[in-house]
């Protein structure tokens, strides 16, 4: 293991602690477990809040990011805009946000997120860019619709090295008011995984932006899984500083945006019907912002590629203007 200098479970950790002390305020409900992991409900059975979101969001990418919360406006048709700031992109987005741990125990299934990917260090992208560090407690956060038990802990335990008394679990589902917002501050961690599917390399990034409109709250997991995905896909707005070839960046501004996938255009619930709720026939391609500029820190020179599709989002969301 390799201990990265800014400690993504220990910071992430400080934040679960501010969520224990305001539980109250933030709708949010704690549970110490028999064996001493914790468990944090940000939208199961705990109501939530737009504040706990924004918690949420912090603590799944190791406290590495600002995420804040931005007035409507004319690109986001009244809602308001998820807004996130990074000067550790790596580390915020591919090192924690992304949710590339599919934690399954007999018939529970989480999509695993957070810093204590880190820990487990098993993903391609963590040991590729190395991002893997070592610590004395894992936090995860979990997008499923129903909370752990202790076999669940467990088995995180397990896989990160360490007792399930140094395990922190935030669980929350997508159409939570909370977990729909952690998922919307998605836009740069989607941007870097793009680039990192191309074949460049995510560090390269020194400082990212990124901003998509917050969707109402769904009524049911798919539809929630459609409504966070439209925000980025077709209202993401994303903003790389990098050194590079000016060639190579105008290059990569027509390749990252979702619209570079064949599968764009649609909304992702018929879309992810189509391909039978199955992730992994959707065309890896698509996940990504609308629109990215990439800022040449060697040039002084931006490339913008991609567009956004209010009327994709506007269908999505269901919005509906009374003039």
């Amino acid at each position: 293991m390799v201990a990265n200098r800014w400690g993504l479970n220990q910071a992430a950790d400080q934040l679960c602690q501010l969520a224990i002390a305001q539980a109250d305020r933030l709708g949010v409900q704690t549970e110490r477990l028999s064996t001493g992991a914790c468990l944090i409900d940000f939208g199961v059975q705990a109501p939530g809040s737009l504040a706990a979101g924004l918690l949420l969001a912090r603590i799944c990418m190791g406290a590495a990011a600002e995420v804040t919360l931005h007035p409507p406006s004319s690109e986001s048709l009244g809602h308001p805009q998820v807004y996130v700031q990074t000067d550790l992109p790596a580390l915020a987005c591919m090192g924690a946000q992304y949710a590339g741990w599919p934690v399954q125990v007999g018939k529970y299934f989480a999509m695993g997120s957070g810093p204590m990917r880190a820990l487990r260090g098993r993903e391609p992208v963590l040991v590729k860019c190395e991002l893997t560090e070592s610590a004395d407690c894992a936090i995860g956060v979990l997008e499923a619709e129903k909370l752990p038990d202790t076999d669940v802990f467990r088995a995180v335990a397990d896989d990160c090295q360490l007792e399930p008394s140094q395990i922190t679990l935030c669980v929350a589902p997508s159409y939570s008011i909370a977990g729909n917002l952690q998922v919307v501050a998605r836009s740069v961690e989607t941007a870097l995984h793009k680039l990192f599917e191309i074949g460049v390399d995510p560090r390269s990034v020194v400082s990212a932006v990124g901003s998509a409109p917050l969707p109402p709250p769904a009524h049911d997991f798919i539809s929630g899984i459609g409504r966070t995905n439209d925000a980025i896909l077709y209202g993401g707005q994303v903003t790389l500083w990098l050194r590079g070839d000016d060639d190579q960046l105008a290059d990569l501004a027509r390749r990252v945006p979702s619209s570079a996938s064949p599968d764009a255009g649609q909304p992702f619930v018929e879309l992810f019907k189509a391909c039978g709720y199955d992730f992994y026939k959707v065309d890896p391609g698509l996940f990504a912002p609308a629109v990215v500029t990439l800022v040449n820190l060697a040039s002084g020179r931006s490339f913008r590629g991609g567009q956004l599709r209010l009327d994709l989002i506007r269908q999505s969301f269901a919005t509906v203007d009374q003039g």
